[in-house]
């Protein structure tokens, strides 16, 4: 029963009743509060798929991911409240920024291997964090940056409200799975793969390391500016606290909960966690007690996470029916043949 609804859950058509689901969402919920968090949850998917890119398929862990997230925050934040530029203008320029930085990060940490580059790249968080914080010139400092534009609508659309916000950032979470898919069954996406498996088989079959990591880097960082810039442009305000360490671990916790290195990954751990953390706010303080234990659970009985292993056990459950499929027709086929043969 559960193998079925599982081959049931993996069809095709099950993304478009998923993405129905989201259109009406914010018909169904209780009110505006439930589509603000949705749509929050749905900004940090698309950097969790940011770091899934580099992480998931490359196989390296960036830990300044979330200084890339804040950098994208503060271009579109500075350049909209400081220089007067239009939210659509900014926002790309928030895109192309954090592309370029992760362009020059990379080529320079790239150069280091496992545990070496994790380390380079927790130093290049904490960097961007002092920068936000101490440059008051640019960045206000501790202050942060508020007035903050919001989308230009058209018609009877205005972004600034949180329904349509929402559904502004769910066309923005669709594009990016979208490309992820695209991603993962290219070419590009199976080098990605070959390097993540190991530097020297992928080196034995022609592939440029360093070009393909920093290209998978650029790409992470691109999925990170542009969840930092829409973050910006819905609530408004931003300050030196989002390049924070522990948005990064909170980004890598969603990855590893979903799955790592798999499509819906990323989005499955990301709402589990954020509407479990909602549903347990009224502990206050307290909810650790009761969501810490439980994170500690799922890692030990799901450590490929809850996409990872539920795709683990379908496929080791295809295995073990196959044989019995074939045996099955082992024993029918010679009947069927003598029936057919005493027919003729």
């Amino acid at each position: 029963m559960l193998y079925k609804l599982g081959t049931l859950f993996l069809r095709p058509g099950t993304k478009y009743v998923l993405l129905a689901l989201a259109i009406v969402f914010p018909l169904i919920a209780k009110n505006e509060y439930q589509v603000y968090v949705m749509a929050t949850a749905f900004i940090w998917a698309i950097a969790v798929y940011g770091l899934n890119i580099i992480t998931g398929y490359c196989g390296q862990l960036n830990l300044a991911h979330g200084g890339f997230f804040a950098i994208g925050s503060y271009a579109l934040g500075l350049l909209t409240a400081d220089y007067g530029w239009n939210f659509w203008p900014a926002f790309l320029a928030a895109i192309l920024l954090s592309a370029f930085l992760g362009f020059l990060v990379g080529a320079v940490s790239l150069r280091l291997k496992e545990h070496y580059f994790a380390i380079f790249t927790l130093c290049v968080g904490f960097i961007i964090y002092l920068l936000l914080d101490k440059w008051e010139e640019l960045t206000h400092g501790p202050i942060g940056v508020r007035d903050i534009a919001a989308p230009h609508g058209f018609g009877l659309v205005d972004f600034t409200d949180t329904t349509p916000f929402y559904y502004l950032v769910l066309v923005f979470l669709v594009l990016a799975i979208w490309f992820i898919g695209r991603l993962s069954r290219s070419l590009m996406g199976r080098t990605f793969i070959a390097i993540r498996n190991g530097d020297e088989l992928a080196e034995s079959l022609g592939i440029n390391l360093m070009r393909n990591k920093v290209l998978a880097f650029i790409l992470s960082t691109t999925y990170a500016g542009l969840a930092g810039a829409l973050y910006a442009g819905m609530i408004r305000f931003i300050g030196p606290e989002e390049a924070n360490i522990n948005h990064t671990f909170d980004i890598i916790t969603y990855l590893l909960v979903g799955g790592i290195g798999t499509i819906s990954g990323p989005l499955v751990g990301t709402l589990g966690i954020v509407w479990i953390t909602q549903s347990l706010q009224f502990l206050e303080e307290y909810r650790m007690i009761i969501f810490g234990p439980l994170l500690v659970v799922l890692v030990i009985f799901f450590p490929r996470g809850l996409v990872g292993s539920f795709l683990t056990w379908m496929h080791r459950k295809s295995q073990e029916l196959g044989p019995a499929k074939k045996r099955k027709a082992s024993k029918v086929t010679p009947s069927a043949t003598r029936e057919a043969e005493n027919n003729a």
